[in-house]
């Protein structure tokens, strides 16, 4: 048995893939004549179940070691380097994705990638191109839509959807792409031709420990599959765009007051109210305006990215018009209307940055107070936890810190780890673990004039507590709330 990579048996393997022979990565599924991948793990290591996996009748065992088994003739054993890479390769013999008509757009950053999805996918639909998307609130192209829960999905689930979006004759897929994601090699054998850095702010650091690996997770979107580079659109008024766009050649940048940027697209806020944005924007010498229902300057910096995109794709400066249409995303500043004219919203927002993005969007626009529920989700990097509190204090009049996704955590000690970072505000600052208690103290103490932002959880329909999800949706509570005070 060889233990080092054998081109020739691996390409005869990936023949029978694309037969049909299945593929498993969990050693229990394995059945009489599969192929067993050990992909290594954050706690266990797939070699760990080898032995399940051939004892059940696995033919072929893939992994990056195998000199235990160097006598075993029960099964073929294949070296690779990486296992996880060679389960996309699988995947794209599989489902024949390996090269695509479709254009495949990944979008990475903190903060943004959903929006930015959706405004791609609006102003690409607009121009008469059949649009994908695979995201955080679901993987839809027309006539399908799938709940899969989380922001990318495994790689052999990945390569399915993409394999049934190419059948349906979608023209470009936009995907969104987390820094989990990109570590675990779940995008393995999938070949972007365009990659949008949206910004890096803290998040994440349970799993990657410091900014600096979390910031390679990220980059390595831009570095492509199989040689081929994808096109990077890159946010410049971030520091990490702009070390990320020192460090490509193939890329466009996108900035809000940075004057021309080049080959890069430039824009000029000229006004950000409840109504919207106006931006005066700037491309290869040409200049236009836009105007937008959307709100914030972080939304700004959104419709920048998906006009870059758009126009990296051949879409000519007429057709970015279409984006003054698009009303919003679930969950994202999503005003919540109701009969007794409050000025409420819910948001996304579980960073520091993006709170203080959202507060900031929120108290610039002429509000007499700002009230803010929030909390923080547990199991999740504790280090960020103060610093959401700060984000919401250094803005806000009134905050409620209360329970988001508690998960395995008490929330009664995840706030306890919030309210440091408040400390010396001249914020109003109360505690409610119960969350729909929380809501409904702030929806009681506001006053003609105030806005309410109710953040963390956005599009989400549950609470997890445990391993358990409960139902809780904070735009339904919300419309509950005030109709049981009618």
């Amino acid at each position: 048995m060889s233990i080092i990579f054998d081109q020739a048996r691996w390409d005869e393997l990936k023949e029978r893939v694309r037969q049909g022979l299945h593929v498993k990565t969990h050693s229990a599924l394995v059945e009489q004549g599969d192929v067993f991948i050990a992909l290594p793990g954050t706690r266990h290591d797939g070699t760990m179940y080898i032995d399940q996996a051939l004892e059940r009748g696995a033919s072929y065992i893939v992994a990056c070691n195998v000199n235990r088994w160097a006598h075993d003739v029960s099964a073929e054993f294949l070296v690779h380097p990486s296992p996880r890479q060679a389960l996309g390769e699988l995947a794209a013999a599989r489902f024949g994705t390996g090269n695509m008509h479709m254009k495949i757009v990944g979008i990475t950053g903190t903060n943004g990638k959903t929006t930015t999805s959706y405004l791609i996918e609006h102003l690409l639909t607009s121009a008469g191109k059949k649009v994908g998307v695979i995201g955080t609130v679901n993987v839809r192209w027309p006539g399908h839509c799938h709940d899969v829960g989380m922001t990318t999905p495994d790689c052999w689930t990945l390569h399915d959807f993409l394999a049934r979006m190419r059948e349906d004759g979608v023209d470009v897929v936009c995907m969104e792409v987390s820094s989990h994601a990109l570590d675990q090699e779940r995008v393995a054998g999938i070949t972007f031709d365009v990659a949008v850095f949206t910004n890096l702010t803290q998040d994440h650091l349970d799993y990657h420990h410091d900014m600096e690996s979390y910031f390679l997770a990220k980059a390595r979107l831009f570095q492509g599959s199989q040689g081929d580079e994808p096109l990077g659109i890159i946010n410049v008024n971030d520091p990490y765009g702009k070390r990320l766009q020192k460090a490509r050649s193939h890329c466009m940048g996108y900035g809000l007051e940075t004057g021309a940027l080049g080959n890069g697209l430039g824009g000029r806020l000229k006004a950000c109210t409840r109504k919207g944005l106006e931006l005066v924007m700037e491309y290869n010498g040409e200049q236009w305006f836009l105007s937008s229902p959307l709100v914030g300057r972080h939304n700004a910096m959104n419709l920048l990215a998906a006009q870059a995109v758009g126009l990296s794709l051949g879409l000519p400066v007429s057709a970015m018009q279409d984006l003054q249409s698009f009303a919003g995303v679930p969950g994202r500043l999503q005003r919540v209307v109701n009969a007794r004219g409050l000025d409420i919203f819910v948001d996304y927002a579980h960073t520091p940055d993006a709170l203080e993005k959202v507060c900031q969007a929120l108290k610039g626009l002429g509000f007499k107070r700002l009230h803010v529920v929030f909390g923080c989700g547990g199991d999740r990097d504790h280090s960020k936890r103060p610093r959401m509190g700060a984000a919401v204090a250094a803005t806000a009049d009134v905050a409620i810190v209360t329970s988001d996704n508690p998960r395995h955590e008490a929330p009664e000690a995840i706030i306890d780890q919030i309210l440091p970072g408040m400390n010396g505000t001249v914020a109003t600052i109360l505690r409610e673990v119960d969350r729909r208690a929380a809501i409904s103290r702030a929806i009681d103490g506001m006053e003609p004039g105030d806005v309410l932002l109710v953040a963390g959880k956005g599009h989400e329909t549950y609470q997890q507590i445990g391993d358990t999800k409960y139902p809780f949706d904070d735009v339904q509570v919300i419309m509950e709330l005030l109709h049981a005070e009618e």
